[in-house]
Parts: structure tokens; C-alpha cells; sequence
């Protein structure tokens, strides 16, 4: 019998921890490349999500992935779900 796997329905994004100044809390910078809707050249977007780490283990420069989940306070809606490559200090 083979075990059902269910694929989440959370969106996860990847990107760069700009701040870390917070207690459990850290600022992730996502970028997204986005055709211009005249032009059609690629531009460069970025938006910052507030992102819940638990343990603080995360430090500016850190590139992480991110989950989203239920709200954990006025502007938290995502966690750190892994470190994916630790910044060099």
C-alpha cells in the first residue's frame, strides 16, 4: 500500500535576510524578475516579508527560504522554514 503524499499549499519564497534586528523576527528581501508591461524588458522587484525565526539563527546576508503561515502578529505572516547558504561575517 503506498503512503499519500500531499503536496503543502503554502507559498514558499527564497531570498535574502536584510535585517535581523529583532527579536525572533527577521526582514527577508525577495526579488522577482518581472517583464516591463510596455517595454517588455526585465525588471528587477523586490519585496520585504517579515519572517518568524525561532531560534535566531538567522544573521544579515543569510539566504533563506521562507513559508507562509497563519498571522503571528500585525505584519508576520511568514517562517523560516531552512537557511539555504550562511553569510559570510
Amino acid at each position: 500500500m503506498e503512503a499519500k503524499v500531499e503536496k503543502s499549499k503554502r507559498k514558499l519564497r527564497e531570498g535574502t535576510v536584510v535585517s535581523d534586528k529583532m527579536q525572533k523576527t527577521v526582514v527577508v528581501a525577495v526579488e522577482t524578475l518581472v517583464p516591463h508591461p510596455v517595454y517588455g524588458r526585465t525588471m528587477r522587484r523586490t519585496k520585504r516579508y517579515k519572517a518568524h525565526d525561532e531560534e535566531n539563527e538567522c544573521r544579515t546576508g543569510d539566504r533563506v527560504r521562507i513559508e507562509e503561515t497563519r498571522p503571528l502578529s500585525k505584519e508576520k505572516r511568514w517562517r523560516v522554514v531552512e537557511i539555504l547558504h550562511k553569510a559570510e561575517n
